[in-house]
């Protein structure tokens, strides 16, 4: 079982920035594959962006040159810088690892992005 815990979150001003973050647990963290996902009412769950073990990097067309996903395998921690932040980032972002075949979830935080 692996726990995810996502911070970072709140209200920001449009063209501006925000850092979350994802702690997870386990003593093999460094193998995870994990990602960030985002939600809005009434839509489904979408990739916003992911890194493998190995910190190979995918993102989500929306979000390229503006969001950057990291990884600290010393922390077991996941980050997701986001800049030049726009109205249709608000959203609940999720942070999801893939650990041997099986998908874990953290509860998520609200990102708004509103003036």
């Amino acid at each position: 079982q692996v726990q995810l815990v996502e911070s970072g979150g709140g209200l920001v001003q449009p063209g501006g920035s925000l850092r979350l973050s994802c702690a997870a647990s386990g003593s093999t963290f460094r193998f995870y594959a994990m990602g960030w996902y985002r939600q809005t009412p009434g839509k489904q769950r979408e990739l916003v962006a992911s890194i493998t073990s190995g910190s190979n990097t995918n993102y989500a067309d929306s979000v390229k040159g503006r969001f950057t996903i990291s990884r600290d395998n010393a922390k077991n921690t996941v980050y997701l810088q986001m800049n030049s932040l726009k109205p249709e980032d608000t959203a609940v972002y999720y942070c999801n690892a893939f650990v041997y075949g099986v998908n874990y979830w953290g509860k998520g935080t609200l990102v708004t992005v509103s003036s």
